[in-house]
């Protein structure tokens, strides 16, 4: 099917600056592991990926999906069902998910360093009672199965897939400490796998493009957690659109270090490059001392990631050429600085790489990636054009009016990689997932920014509090709601304050019950608390207790005022 058939601005400008790649796409009504699969019956004998040192073809992996999918079958799991990924970027991971969509069941994936009440939150939203999961986070599943509706627990651990000399080094390092819990229900991995060897019957479902297919978790427009539900399509043409654009080729390599729990890294780095022909180097921890390491090794092609992780890349010393290997650099995920821009394409250019880096733009409810800058119109603030068959307008905030070239207004996109809505939530939906006067459905972000007469797209800043930490977003009203939970506290306020590496993380502002000292003790309660109830990547990184929270002469926060605190 043609998702658009009119010819819009962005068709004009996809034709002037790529003149040989389609404005629109045909999109088959096929489902994701489908549209993989079309590449691995082409490329049988192409790398997949390669973890820790242990290669895996294109057929190897089709035949590992298969085997997976049939021991899903053997536990019960049925078309439509939840099965929840609490992994990070690890063979079992991208198996899992494949098979998960082979069978036509849903992909719920959440971040292994959640906390325990948001693992059980995200079991309940999902009515989820399937769980895949590293063994570093099977005692947070462990406390809270009680109050799930879990019947089948598979654990799984980093050095599963490494080579035997890397398995051995990784179980003298971490392996000897970790003693599961001897619960009927937990099934370990290879133990799991063996059920698929003895499942005799039908494996493959076959469902419709439009169903859904994965749950991926961000704050919505409140900040609060929400389920983004999205389908077989949204990623597709995800894959699609970015093949257009991007122009990756087979072969390829690329370092997979977003992780698949992000929709950036779910989207575009895995499924995108697997729908390639790409081999993809799996990493499952990221640790920026051990970058230059990771390009020495694997002369990646392609590397994507946040500002952050490419502020870590400057910071490294190469000999002459050593990154000539490097074509495509691309950022997302958190707004990139001109002046870090440029400091990191100069990197490049001395050690031999031509690449110039390119900004990314997209929102989880838009499968992450939706506009790209042009190489050859690097412009400051810039962040492009939308991908082919996305159509975006800037519109005046609460409206459906589109503003005049240059003036500032919400940015809006209409495709086909804009999500289904909102698990369960439908006033949440109907506020991201308008109808306007064209008949389309618009994805409201929750962005500002401005097109200029080219129809190119500048952002210019949230309208939604939102902190960007290593590029992993932080919801302050989020973190909140769960500190004034505490006993001792009375309200708090959450800003984000500057940090070295991580550009931002976020400080809390306590003002405490009457009867409670703001000393070490109540601190350490409200620290203990916290940590309980949100992921380790969103804790607050400084506590001050205040007396009072400021408020403007209109009674709001003043956040200003704050601001002027942070560094106390």
């Amino acid at each position: 099917m043609k998702f658009l058939k009119k010819k819009t601005l962005n068709t004009n400008l996809i034709e002037k600056y790529y003149p040989n790649l389609h404005s629109h796409l045909e999109y088959k009504n096929e489902m994701i592991y489908e549209h993989f699969l079309d590449t691995a019956k082409e490329h049988p004998n192409y790398i997949a990926y390669e973890y820790f040192g242990r290669e895996v073809t294109y057929q190897k992996f089709v035949k590992n999906i298969e085997k997976c999918a049939k021991a899903l079958k053997a536990i019960g799991v049925m078309e439509g069902d939840v099965v929840t990924l609490c992994l990070p970027n690890m063979p079992e991971a991208i198996i899992m998910f494949y098979a998960i969509n082979m069978i036509g069941a849903i992909s719920n994936i959440i971040h292994p360093l959640s906390s325990e009440n948001e693992i059980l939150d995200f079991l309940k939203l999902s009515n989820s009672k399937v769980i895949i999961t590293i063994d570093i986070a099977v005692s947070k599943i462990v406390n809270i199965l009680s109050e799930s509706k879990l019947s089948n627990i598979i654990v799984t651990n980093a050095s599963e897939n490494m080579k035997f000399d890397k398995k051995f080094l990784y179980y003298l390092a971490r392996g000897r400490k970790m003693h599961l819990p001897e619960i009927d229900i937990i099934t370990m991995w290879q133990d799991f796998l063996i059920l698929g060897d003895n499942y005799i019957g039908p494996f493959v479902s076959k469902r419709d493009m439009n169903d859904p297919a994965v749950i991926l978790y961000s704050g919505g427009t409140t900040g609060i957690p929400k389920g983004i539900l999205l389908s077989n399509l949204n990623f597709n043409a995800l894959a699609m659109q970015a093949k257009e654009i991007v122009m990756p080729k087979p072969k390829e390599i690329i370092l997979a270090i977003m992780p698949i729990f992000h929709g950036f890294g779910l989207g575009v780095c895995l499924h995108t490059t697997l729908c390639v022909g790409m081999k993809c180097i799996l990493i499952p921890e990221f640790n920026h001392k051990k970058f230059k390491k990771l390009i020495k090794k694997y002369h990646p092609n392609f590397i994507v990631g946040v500002p952050t992780l490419f502020e870590a890349l400057t910071n490294a010393k190469f000999k002459k050429n050593e990154l000539s290997c490097i074509t495509n650099i691309i950022s997302g995920g958190d707004t990139l600085n001109p002046n870090l821009k440029k400091k990191i394409d100069d990197f490049l250019m001395k050690y031999g790489s031509n690449a110039k880096v390119r900004v990314g733009y997209g929102l989880t409810e838009s499968t992450a990636a939706t506009v790209l800058s042009i190489p050859t119109e690097m412009r400051e603030g810039c962040i492009g054009i939308p991908f082919p068959d996305m159509e975006c307008k800037i519109v005046k905030p609460e409206t459906h009016s589109e503003v005049e070239n240059g003036e500032e207004g919400e940015i809006c996109f209409s495709g086909p990689t804009v999500m289904l809505g909102y698990l369960n939530e439908t006033k949440e939906t109907m506020q991201a997932l308008r109808k306007h006067e064209d008949g389309k459905i618009w994805l409201h972000t929750g962005d500002m920014g401005y097109k200029d007469d080219e129809g190119m797209i500048f952002f210019k800043q949230r309208i939604k509090r939102i902190i960007i930490s290593s590029g992993y977003n932080l919801y302050p009203s989020y973190i909140e709601s769960v500190i004034d939970k505490h006993p001792s506290v009375n309200c708090s306020v959450v800003i984000g304050i500057p940090h070295p590496y991580k550009v931002q993380v976020a400080k809390a502002f306590i003002v405490l019950n009457p009867g409670y000292k703001p000393n070490n003790e109540t601190l350490d309660s409200i620290k203990k608390f916290v940590s309980k109830n949100i992921a380790k990547y969103s804790l607050p990184y400084q506590y001050e207790f205040i007396d009072s929270i400021p408020k403007t002469k209109i009674g709001k926060v003043d956040y200003v005022s704050l601001e002027k605190k942070k560094n106390r």
